[in-house]
């Protein structure tokens, strides 16, 4: 029988394709309205503002900008060597390159941590493992916002992107189990029929 995949292994072609599209990922991505989002993590955020923001998976640094631009410190996270360096180019924020099921963060740092579209692409296996390292890195009551494409609780490759598509209660489980209580969770695009909205967002607490 063949031997299942190290989950370091399993992030490889994943990170190969966004260094291979990342200029044209940019140009897809760069007018998508995630404010939604962006509002649920700082609403959620209970400390004085301006907040201590970890922008996981941040791409490009489309929001690590609006973070920053809104008068947070934002520090941008992704796997990808080819973003690490247009984020900090167009962002002028600290960016740290980093694969996330290999994550070196500081202990109770951050206000809250933002992980927009990203999370997803970890593999099931390390996911209590990177979630482990998200709760240790945020404050006592910090925040984490997730949104990910939502499915059946299928894990594996869409071309060369491995992806998991976890429903709601499984997500839930699995966050849980890191220690996290859920704030509140929604689907999205907003104003859709269920359908019709195929990203789940979740907004979880660490508690003190």
């Amino acid at each position: 029988m063949p031997q299942r995949p190290a989950p370091i292994d399993l992030t490889a072609d994943t990170l190969a394709h966004y260094e291979d599209c990342a200029e044209a990922f940019r140009e897809g991505t760069r007018d998508h309205d995630v404010r939604q989002n962006i509002d649920a993590l700082l609403g959620a955020i209970e400390a004085a503002a301006p907040f201590t923001i970890l922008d996981f998976g941040c791409g490009p640094g489309r929001d690590l900008a609006t973070f920053n631009a809104r008068g947070h410190h934002a520090i941008g996270l992704d796997g990808a060597e080819a973003f690490v360096k247009m984020a900090r180019r167009d962002t002028g924020c600290e960016v740290w390159h980093q694969n996330f099921i290999a994550l070196d963060l500081p202990r109770a740092h951050f206000d809250g941590v933002f992980a927009n579209a990203s999370l997803f692409h970890t593999p099931r296996a390390a996911a209590p493992h990177v979630l482990a390292a998200l709760f240790d890195t945020l404050k006592p009551r910090g925040v984490l916002f997730c949104s990910n494409p939502h499915g059946n609780n299928q894990e594996g490759f869409a071309g060369t992107r491995y992806g998991c598509y976890y429903d709601l209660p499984a997500w839930q489980a699995l966050v849980r189990d890191a220690g996290f209580t859920e704030i509140c969770h929604y689907y999205r695009p907003p104003g859709r029929p269920r359908r019709e909205q195929p990203w789940l967002a979740t907004v979880w607490r660490k508690p003190a």
